[in-house]
């Protein structure tokens, strides 16, 4: 997928839906850790502090979380009070 860098919303914030979209579909389901910020870098062909802003608003959306020294993982079922609407 390609981010459209001349476009109104921010390039990290186009990668956290992406990203968004592909937990909820199940691409990337619970308990598995998404791509590394190497590969999303390859993907996205974007620097890598933007890659952490956008892995940073999936953290605070409860859909993810930092499991040192092993990557980022979608959490197992819905954050503490969280009521499934989005």
């Amino acid at each position: 997928m390609s981010i459209d860098r001349e476009g109104p919303v921010p390039p990290y914030r186009q990668i956290a839906t992406i990203l968004r979209a592909r937990i909820e579909d199940g691409s990337i389901p619970p308990g598995r850790r998404i791509p590394s910020l190497v590969a999303l870098e390859g993907e996205f062909g974007v620097a890598r502090d933007t890659l952490r802003k956008a892995v940073q608003v999936l953290k605070n959306e409860g859909l993810v979380h930092t499991v040192p020294g092993m990557g980022v993982y979608v959490i197992d079922g819905p954050a503490e009070g969280d009521t499934g609407a989005r």
